[in-house]
């Protein structure tokens, strides 16, 4: 694994950090490799609930893709389709992620960084930060998932203002349009990111990763019931979870959940 991008586990925390600062993060192709095995790693530890995504450095969560290394990288057609390929699998892997996802962003989240941070199910920003989608500015054209993942979050005239202008978007902005969760000031970011975290590390994991299919089987267009959505919400029943739920709350007590 590059240094470029770190690891680092708190109790059921783990932290993934763009470790670039001198660039303000700007994301290289090596990273867009590397991260679907970190991922999946981070995905696979047992002793990992949930998984924070945050910039080195206090200038950016990440500035983008390097274009430094655009004329190597991405010189044709041919090129660019490996290029974005890579890209696409990188968001995948973080998007399919059984486990929940936050990203914490401070700063510059703009292109590639903003298309991790659409990625990851929550992002924490401090008053600081300026989101931007800038393929307008370059003669590019932004992917349909990734586009999804936009329209998702603020709907399509958003997006398109977003699209369209490639301009900065500061953090009332986007928490008013959905592209931000939490608002934090730049001193209490860090607090409130993990603060959030841990606390769904306290809370049933098997409920935790079945509401986080759920809800993507409904943005993905599903709108009842099917065998699958209703044998995960009949097997919760069956787990030591469930009946240490009901224990606790019957002994007025917190409940001590083990399932992982």
């Amino acid at each position: 694994m590059s240094d470029d991008l770190q690891v680092e586990r708190s109790g059921s925390v783990a932290t993934l950090t763009l470790n670039r600062p001198e660039s303000r993060n700007a994301i290289r192709l090596e990273m867009y490799r590397d991260l679907p095995a970190i991922l999946r790693g981070i995905d696979e530890d047992p002793l990992v609930k949930v998984l924070v995504v945050r910039g080195a450095g206090t200038k950016a969560f990440a500035a983008g893709a390097d274009i430094s290394e655009f004329r190597d990288v991405r010189a044709d057609a041919e090129s660019a389709r490996s290029y974005n390929e890579q890209v696409a699998a990188a968001e995948h892997a973080l998007e399919d992620m059984a486990k929940p996802t936050v990203a914490m962003v401070h700063g510059y989240c703009v292109g590639g960084g903003c298309g991790l941070a659409l990625a990851c199910d929550l992002r924490f920003c401090d008053t600081a930060a300026r989101f931007a989608i800038t393929p307008a500015k370059l003669g590019l054209v932004y992917s349909l998932e990734s586009t999804r993942r936009l329209v998702d979050l603020v709907g399509p005239a958003q997006a398109k203002w977003i699209l369209f202008s490639g301009g900065q978007v500061d953090a009332g902005h986007a928490l008013r349009t959905g592209l931000a969760d939490v608002v934090a000031e730049p001193d209490e970011l860090a607090e409130q990111t993990y603060g959030f975290a841990e606390l769904v590390g306290t809370r049933a994991q098997f409920s935790v990763r079945a509401a986080k299919e759920i809800v993507r089987r409904i943005v993905a267009g599903q709108r009842a019931d099917d065998e699958e959505t209703t044998d995960l919400r009949n097997s919760s029943f069956d787990t030591e979870d469930y009946a240490e739920g009901v224990r606790a709350f019957l002994e007025k007590r917190p409940p001590r959940f083990t399932w992982s």
